[in-house]
């Protein structure tokens, strides 16, 4: 009996054996050999090798000179794009081949991670604007300035002006440490918890340009903020400080950690700790560390710290943080309350030492070199101390004598940079769009400007019913640099149908935000507005959230979640309210 039942056993299928797991091309598990070409790319040469080639060779033989290993990888640790060729409509973003999008002129990006810009330094970026790349700039919501049209036989001449100036495009782009957000109030705002001015200066001199930790999986964003606002958007960084106060030590900062946005927007989490001034370089270091050792490789839609973040979860996170990296524990504490909303830092504002901070806003962050030169000239004539950019595409100008406000402010509305400006403007971002950005699919930036000059006509007095106004992001394609999703309107760009045709157009999000209502927004189910209609679809929705709010005091986001799909989608249109 025992041997037929052994011979019966013998018979029976085997259960199947699971799969190994396939590697993510993390290092740290021993999986180094490149899983894509982009990996191949770094591991042949570190792209910060490429400066030596575009200084001695490209810059010398031209555009036709230049590796297409360099131009379509390398070149992105040095801060330069090539940018989308003119002629090639939103159609043609997916269907063909990078190459035959590539223009033979780079967009170049300027870092200033928080930094305070003097007169003469705004004036320099003026000046390169004028001289080299045909009068454009833009203030990115990544503080920094953007060109276009730069050859690159200018380049070396572009790095020594801006050497001379305290600036750099180094590892502006790439798999890179990218450009730092910090409060464009720090050291000067009489409700600012810590100054983190010193831990950003001195995470910039240890590790930017350094080859150990120049290849990251991907990019790597971070955020500093001592303010209680939380004015650098922490919760969409790949690493966060934020300011918080421990009852025993005091002013500190707490660590977010996997925020992003793009395709997968996750929100960062919150570590629960308190780290010093000066160890904050050090904790910045173990958690980029972290990413360069355990973060996918293996594929680039799930290389971004949030994906290792989210499988590990916080604690897990924390603990090989601690253990593997900073050899000792960090100290708990509760984490900060989120604001309701982000400050801007728009309008005029005191300042510790009796002095005064003016935030001014141009138009979807869309400035000019002239443009600079003539702030430049303001800030000179009125004695103001510098400039900082702020993650909103806006300027904060810092150390304005308080006596000079006035004559500044009316000088500032003759450039276009209003201190003054309406909810709209103030309230109304836009990434590059199809103007110059090969990812592009619709246009952006004047479509944003078209629409706040149309609402400003459409609702003059909005600022009084809505003191806080309403968010509305622009992007031109999926990957979210304008933050789509955390906007009370956040409108994504693709091709839609309308009267058979196909034209530019946009899908719709409502009702995201940062902060204490912090969430990624509405999706309304086969939703789109062209781009012509689009500011008959704003107005439609805000004469509806007039009507149907509960008292003055519901805030966008908030109607958004409960109001019914007709009047979100602009089917019904209410009676405006009284």
């Amino acid at each position: 009996m025992t041997e037929q039942l052994s011979t019966e056993q013998a018979a029976a299928p085997r259960p199947a054996r699971p799969r190994p797991k396939r590697g993510e091309g993390q290092w740290a598990l021993g999986y180094m050999e490149p899983l894509n070409k982009n990996e191949q790319s770094k591991k042949d040469d570190n792209p910060l090798n490429v400066r030596a080639r575009i200084l001695n060779v490209y810059s010398k033989r031209g555009f036709a000179s230049i590796d297409p290993a360099d131009l379509r990888g390398r070149f992105r640790w040095m801060g330069l794009y090539t940018q989308r060729a003119p002629g090639f409509d939103g159609g043609k973003t997916a269907t063909l081949a990078e190459e035959e999008l590539d223009d033979e002129f780079f967009m170049m990006r300027v870092r200033s991670d928080g930094a305070l810009l003097p007169p003469a330094t705004v004036r320099a970026l003026g000046t390169i604007g004028q001289d080299f790349a045909r009068d454009t700039a833009d203030v990115t919501d990544r503080e920094n300035i953007q060109y276009h049209w730069i050859r690159v036989e200018d380049v070396p001449t572009i790095w020594e002006r801006l050497e001379e100036a305290g600036l750099s495009t180094l590892e502006a782009c790439g798999d890179s440490p990218r450009p730092f957000l910090g409060s464009p109030v720090a050291g000067v705002a009489a409700d600012e918890i810590i100054d983190g001015t010193s831990a950003l200066e001195e995470i910039k001199r240890r590790y930017i340009g350094d080859p150990a930790f120049s290849n990251f999986p991907r990019k790597f964003k971070t955020a500093l903020t001592g303010h209680p606002s939380h004015d650098v958007s922490p919760e969409t960084n790949d690493i966060a400080f934020v300011g918080t106060v421990h009852p025993e030590h005091g002013p500190g900062f707490d660590v977010w950690v996997g925020g992003g946005l793009s395709t997968n927007p996750m929100l960062a989490q919150k570590l629960g700790v308190w780290v010093p001034l000066d160890e904050v370089p050090d904790v910045w270091e173990g958690v980029a560390s972290i990413f360069r050792d355990y973060g996918y490789r293996r594929l680039r839609s799930r290389a971004r710290l949030k994906f290792l973040v989210a499988d590990w979860g916080v604690e897990r996170f924390r603990e090989v943080l601690e253990t593997e990296y900073l050899k000792r524990q960090l100290v708990s504490c509760e984490s900060p309350a989120s604001p309701v909303g982000h400050r801007d830092h728009i309008g005029v504002h005191d300042q510790t030492d009796g002095r005064k901070y003016v935030g001014v806003a141009p138009t979807a962050g869309r400035v000019s070199g002239t443009l600079l030169v003539g702030l430049a000239d303001a800030m000179e004539r009125h004695g103001v101390e510098g400039a900082r950019l702020t993650p909103y595409q806006k300027i904060v100008l810092i150390g304005v004598p308080a006596d000079a406000v006035d004559a500044l402010l009316d000088d500032l509305d003759e450039l276009g940079l209003s201190g003054r400006p309406s909810g709209w403007r103030r309230n109304t971002m836009a990434c590059t769009g199809i103007e110059f950005c090969k990812l592009a699919i619709v246009d952006t930036k004047d479509r944003a400007r078209d629409l706040v000059a149309e609402l400003e006509q459409r609702f003059p007095d909005l600022d009084a019913l809505v003191p806080d106004g309403i968010t509305v992001n622009v992007n031109g394609c999926p990957n979210a640099c304008a933050r789509t999703q955390v906007a009370d309107i956040g409108l994504k760009g693709q091709l839609v149908m309308h009267e058979g045709q196909q034209v530019e157009g946009f899908q719709v999000h409502l009702g995201g935000a940062t902060g204490l209502q912090a969430n990624f927004g509405r999706k309304l189910r086969a939703h789109k507005v062209t781009s012509a209609g689009l500011g008959d679809y704003v107005a439609t929705l805000v004469v509806n959230y007039l009507a149907d709010r509960t008292g003055t005091e519901e805030s966008f986001t908030t109607w958004v979640a409960r109001a019914d799909e007709e009047l979100l989608k602009g089917d019904k249109t209410l009676e405006p309210a009284s």
